[in-house]
């Protein structure tokens, strides 16, 4: 069973062809990010309603621990297995370690990919447009003014647009509207050819507990201030580790 973010679905659906294990596949809504407790929650009642299937042997989520959304998480009747990642640009990139290699050779970048595009939730013209549309709903013209403009403030700390592509069938046409927000933001824009390891292993099984957390039943998945980024505890047990 896989739980994953709609932000992979092109990419899954690309590196998981042909994986008959995988019985079943639910996508969630990439906004949860900004609301972390409402993504554990939703995960959470997931994982409860599977209690009753003995045709998993694993579920696994296509995660990383997500503002911390995915600590909290208990497997009760299956096993969960999640890789060992901040966010989803882990995955994208092959792991930690090309990650953080990246980041210090360029920490002004903001990334990009097919799924982050489409739901306009990258810098650009469009993401501008849809806040303005949402904020006009709740607040007075001046009122989204300032808010707007507290948005492009938090672009500024970036400088190049970084477009990370795993091969899939849309990654030109996203390509070319990652260029397309770097213009408009007067940003650098480059491409990176992703790694796709550490998310074909996730689907597929390769799950080596140096890349992946496995939470068994009866455990709680819960964040590890250190390399290892996740672990684990008894469900029962009180977590002091936020």
């Amino acid at each position: 069973m896989l739980l994953a973010c709609q932000v992979f679905e092109s990419e899954i659906a690309l590196h998981a062809a042909g994986a008959q294990h995988i019985v079943a596949t639910r996508f969630f809504e990439v906004g949860l990010h900004d609301r972390p407790d409402q993504l554990r929650a939703m995960l959470q009642s997931e994982l409860d309603s599977l209690r009753a299937r003995d045709d998993i042997e694993a579920v696994i989520l296509a995660y990383g621990l997500c503002g911390r959304g995915a600590a909290g998480l208990c497997a009760s009747h299956h096993k969960v297995v999640i890789p060992r990642a901040h966010d989803c640009i882990t995955v994208f990139m092959g792991g930690r370690e090309a990650y953080a290699a990246h980041h210090e050779r360029c920490p002004t970048c903001f990334y990009y990919t097919p799924g982050w595009n489409r739901c306009r939730r990258v810098p650009g013209p469009e993401r501008l447009d849809s806040v303005k549309a949402e904020l006009a709903k709740k607040f007075s013209p001046d009122d989204v003014e300032f808010l707007l403009e507290s948005e492009r403030m938090l672009w500024k700390s970036y400088d190049t647009a970084t477009y990370l592509d795993l091969g899939t069938d849309d990654a030109e046409a996203e390509a070319d509207y990652a260029r397309h927000c770097a213009d408009w933001l007067g940003w650098k824009f480059e491409r990176l050819r992703g790694d796709t390891r550490l998310l074909r292993d996730l689907l597929w099984g390769n799950w080596d507990a140096g890349r992946f957390q496995i939470v068994e039943p009866g455990q709680r998945l819960i964040h590890l201030p250190d390399e290892s980024i996740l672990g684990v505890e008894p469900a029962s047990q009180v977590s002091v580790v936020s």
